[in-house]
């Protein structure tokens, strides 16, 4: 029972309280950033099944290889899409969380 709500709670409260407390003026926008940060979940689709609760996406979904996850660090050396590298990191991160949990 806990699991999904610490899940959830990384993907939208966190990322709620980090764009309210380090980017206040523009903290809608970096929010919907990171809201947006989860459409790499639509890798999921090609998984068989869709959804499966003790799988761990990090290494098995494309959008959550290593090879990804590299990519999204390097976009952290380009200031214009930083904040787009740190949502989706964050996400990775959040995922990462839950395959401990499982």
């Amino acid at each position: 029972m806990i699991r999904p709500i610490i899940h959830y709670g990384f993907h939208l409260i966190i990322p709620l309280l980090i764009a309210l407390v380090f980017v206040p003026k523009n903290w809608k926008k970096v929010y919907l950033i990171f809201l947006g940060a989860m459409l790499i979940d639509l890798d999921h689709i090609l998984a068989t099944p869709v959804f499966d609760p003790n799988r761990c996406s990090i290494g098995f979904h494309p959008l959550h290889s290593y090879y990804a996850i590299a990519g999204y660090t390097a976009m952290l050396f380009f200031p214009k899409v930083r904040i787009i590298a740190f949502a989706l990191l964050w996400h990775i991160i959040t995922d990462q969380l839950d395959c401990w949990m499982i």
